[in-house]
């Protein structure tokens, strides 16, 4: 088909199209894209470059070219013409106005602080914003399209709120709202909702969600400060009798869409009803801490203190001098100072990192627990407490035991109820909504504007070990959104570090952002990590697939089970030149 054939077509169809010379000059234009670029009828000869530079990029790049006020125009693939001058390209474009606007929207909403769920005639969800998706702990993409009462399930069985506006077509406000998600997160909202119209037509409706759970906190913190106030000003009144050590999370700040992680929330809840002592155990990094400020936030102690101390980060006699207090002259320099034990009474202490405390500090906490009365150091008399003890330990309890480093009789008290927090590889349907948060997080923080994750990055995400849990992952999401340029939205893996993984060197010999340039001489073998190892035994196995498959990306990738895209990018990140590959299977064929 000839150009001037593509040209009446593509205007027919509202797309503007244009011949452009070699050296970038316009050798002919079709109506709509002169009416587009608002040439009148004077556009052959320009060049390009000093009208719309943007439509001299690459398609794949899809910029937005400004050509005046709220006017915007994208390049689109072309069709293919038979007659082009010698060196001339054809280039089509469309009018991105609308387009444009749309994305501004989007990012003004995904900055609201509230949350904003948009829903089409038919209920059906079309938009979460990100604070939404915060408060409700969902991860979008598995719920856009879903009819929003299969999503949500209101706890007095009333209809939802934005169905109901769009039914009557009158908004609602102020309406206060309880609802469990279908993934059994509990929410607490007050929300405006509103019908969206068009002339007579109902095409839609919204709610603008504030989350009153957290409301209801910042009025009580306004009021214990109050009371608080007023003790400090009242007069003889020398001692504040209320603590001002309190725990800052609760269960619904807990980030979870897996089951693992829903099932533990449930029993810690039911845990937190007793004053029962409960044992935490999980890997370095799992959320240990943020379960047990939950688990105090939703007891009747929540009222009360909360205290933790960390039993590896001190010496013996400072962590004993802590936990039960001192009486002037016990010791050189000693002053009559409450321990924790006294200092929480009413409330909880935490324990971290209990193995770690030494054997004879354990005996003496061991006498605490079973009667409730704590004795200061270099004291006779004792002081009878009521404080719930929590506890956290890295290691299974029963290996700590094996070891020494826990005593028997003290796990029989403290572990009352056992919680095993899982690792983050065993709950991966986690990682997209963790990801999702830490990225809103140092958006904010460092103020970029990351938007989403390369599919290979989620991948590279879902495929690592994670030895460091939660705590790692976040880090690696903090390093990553330091490093990536102001003006990117999509976090691609080179922008991604983790420690325990041996990453190549890249093929120009520039170390990947965040490492250092590795040594070419291989590490004896019993140096080299599990991780090494692993990478080694994946990279010959890709390279012997790719072998059977005569250099077939695409063949490799549907006999290895994976995305054409997550084996391009193995095969850059092992170095994997597949031209030399084959010249070697070509070597080793027996003629």
């Amino acid at each position: 088909m000839n150009y001037k054939d593509i040209f009446e077509i593509l205007s027919q169809c509202g797309l503007g199209a244009l011949l452009l010379s070699g050296d970038g000059k316009i050798l002919d234009i079709n109506a709509i894209g002169d009416q587009l670029l608002l040439g009148n009828g004077e556009m052959i000869g320009k060049h390009l470059s000093s009208i719309a530079p943007a439509l001299c990029e690459p398609v794949e790049k899809k910029k937005y070219e400004n050509i005046a006020f709220g006017k915007y125009v994208m390049r689109c693939p072309a069709p293919q013409a038979d007659d082009l001058p010698p060196r001339a390209q054809l280039v089509t474009f469309q009018d991105a106005s609308d387009s444009v606007q749309r994305d501004m929207l989007l990012s003004i909403v995904n900055q609201s602080t509230e949350g904003v769920i948009l829903c089409d005639e038919k209920s059906r969800i079309c938009l979460l914003n990100d604070a939404a998706v915060k408060m409700d702990s969902i991860v979008a993409s598995e719920v856009i399209g879903d009819n929003i009462r299969n999503v949500y399930f209101t706890h007095d069985h009333s209809d939802l709120l934005v169905p109901t506006v769009i039914r009557d077509k009158t908004p609602m406000r102020n309406v206060r709202q309880y609802y469990t998600t279908r993934y059994g997160h509990d929410v607490d909202i007050v929300s405006n909702s509103f019908p969206v119209l068009r002339g007579e037509q109902t095409i839609g409706g919204f709610s603008l969600m504030e989350d009153w759970a957290m409301v209801d906190q910042l009025h009580k913190q306004i009021i214990d400060l109050q009371e608080k106030l007023t003790e400090l000003t009242s007069p003889g009144n020398k001692r504040s009798t209320k603590s001002t050590l309190t725990a800052k999370y609760h269960f619904q700040d807990i980030t979870h869409v897996s089951t693992a992680m829903h099932d533990i929330i449930t029993h810690c809840k039911q845990a937190a009803k007793s004053d029962s002592s409960v044992m935490i155990y999980g890997e370095t990094g799992t959320g240990k801490e943020l379960i047990a400020q939950s688990l105090h936030n939703a007891s009747k102690r929540a009222n009360g203190p909360f205290l933790a101390i960390n039993c590896a980060a001190l010496p013996e006699p400072l962590l004993e001098s802590l936990l039960f207090g001192t009486e002037r002259g016990s010791y050189t320099g000693a002053e009559s100072r409450a321990g924790l034990f006294e200092q929480a009474n009413h409330g909880t202490l935490l324990l971290d990192e209990l193995n770690s405390m030494n054997i004879s500090v354990q005996s003496k906490l061991l006498r605490v627990l079973q009667d409730g009365m704590v004795r200061r150091v270099g004291s006779v008399s004792e002081t009878h407490v009521d404080v719930r003890v929590l506890s956290s330990i890295n290691v299974p309890p029963y290996q700590a035991i094996a070891e020494g480093n826990l005593r028997q009789d003290l796990f029989y008290r403290l572990g009352v109820v056992n919680i095993t927090v899982p690792p983050l590889r065993e709950r991966r349907e986690d990682i997209p909504l963790l990801a999702k948060q830490f990225i809103m997080e140092f958006n904010k923080k460092l103020g970029k504007n990351v938007s989403n994750l390369h599919l290979d990055t989620l991948n590279l995400f879902q495929e690592y070990q994670w030895p460091g849990n939660v705590r790692e992952f976040q880090h690696v999401i903090e390093h990553a959104m330091n490093i990536i340029p102001a003006d990117c939205s999509v976090l691609t893996p080179e922008y991604i570090f983790m420690p325990a993984v041996q990453h190549p060197p890249a093929a120009s010999g520039t170390p990947l952002p965040g490492t250092s340039q590795m040594p070419k001489k291989r590490a004896p073998a019993e140096e080299v990590s599990l991780n090494g190892h692993m990478q080694n035994v994946e990279r010959e196995a890709i390279c012997k697939v790719l072998r059977a498959c005569g250099g077939n990306v695409t063949k490799a990738a549907k006999l290895l089970k994976m995305s054409r895209q997550s084996l391009q990018y193995r095969i850059k990140r092992y170095q994997i030149d597949l031209q030399e590959l084959m010249q070697e299977a070509f070597q080793d064929l027996d003629f």
